[in-house]
């Protein structure tokens, strides 16, 4: 089975087009220890030639252009595409913009559950994905199924989709009723990938509000698991003068402290852990840093655009 790293920032990228600071600026720069990052998703393929798309980011068109393996193959046909299914975690802005650039008449199938398939529904611009071409399909919580290519043969693969602590999209927030973060539901969902042929799996989690006892089961003895990781600590934006949101409120468990990422999945024997999913203001970007040196002294690994894995 194998794995690709299309995008490895959060929402906005890195560096995030408005953004000044130091972290952005250096990658702005070049600087060679500050690798850009497009917003964050993944491909997966049993076969390396059709592939799963788990998320759809806002830089997919630049993101297909990059990966040789996403591209139309040179002797087919005029109008081709290798990626056969999507399968999206959330209705969060960084993770289905990307179908609109999917709209030009080509077949795939659309996996997610009935919440955000329902937002989709609900909202006329994703009304460009031709049903002629592109099948949606509702899947619920905790039962594995298998995606299919656009000729409805299958990809080798099984998704399990769970439900994982985080919170509505925020364009889907309303005041007037709150927001319930770290509630689970179907709002929020990790995924867990196998290969139909081999039983290998990984798991792919790039939104996680907290860390619960049946989550940890889950990741228990793992292969392979990307996970959340967003900001260095709680209060980064604020402490850094670049928003007004802890971690907490957007729906994401740290990475450092007590309650981190990187202590709680420490004892968990995950046999390869890589972070995804991070904020242009979290310094385990920057490869030079003191906390990029305490990310990788814990066993963790920075994913980057391009990273190739295979199990």
């Amino acid at each position: 089975m194998h794995v690709r790293v299309l995008g490895s920032a959060a929402g906005g990228g890195y560096p995030q087009w408005n953004c000044n600071h130091p972290n952005s600026r250096r990658a702005r720069a070049g600087e060679a220890g500050a690798k850009a990052r497009t917003q964050s998703s993944i491909a997966v393929s049993a076969d390396g030639q059709r592939w799963l798309l788990c998320n759809a980011s806002p830089d997919l068109r630049q993101q297909i252009n990059d990966n040789a393996v996403l591209q139309p193959a040179a002797a087919g046909p005029l109008r081709a595409s290798p990626i056969q299914s999507v399968m999206l975690t959330n209705a969060d802005v960084d993770h289905v913009t990307g179908l609109l650039t999917l709209r030009e008449s080509q077949a795939f199938n659309l996996y997610a559950t009935s919440r955000v398939q329902g937002v989709l529904a609900a909202n006329s611009i994703f009304n460009v994905l031709n049903p002629a071409f592109v099948a949606r399909h509702a899947i619920s919580l905790d039962e594995a199924f298998r995606p299919l290519a656009a000729d409805g043969s299958e990809l080798g693969l099984t998704v399990t989709a769970f439900a994982v602590p985080g919170k509505v999209a925020l364009w889907l927030e309303d005041a007037a009723k709150g927001v319930d973060i770290g509630a689970v539901t179907e709002d929020t969902v990790a995924l867990e990938i196998r290969s139909t042929v081999s039983g290998e799996g990984f798991f792919y989690i790039p939104a996680c509000a907290r860390m619960t006892e049946e989550l940890a089961a889950r990741l228990r003895g793992a292969a392979l698991v990307f996970f959340d990781g967003t900001l260095w600590v709680d209060d980064e934006m604020i402490r850094d003068g670049v928003g007004s949101k802890t971690g907490q409120r957007m729906g994401h468990l740290s990475v450092s402290g007590a309650d981190g990422s990187m202590a709680l999945l420490a004892g968990l024997a995950v046999k390869r852990k890589v972070f995804i999913h991070i904020n242009t203001t979290n310094p385990i970007l920057l490869e030079q840093s003191p906390e990029r040196a305490a990310v990788a002294a814990a066993g963790w690994e920075v994913a980057y655009d391009g990273m190739a894995l295979s199990l």
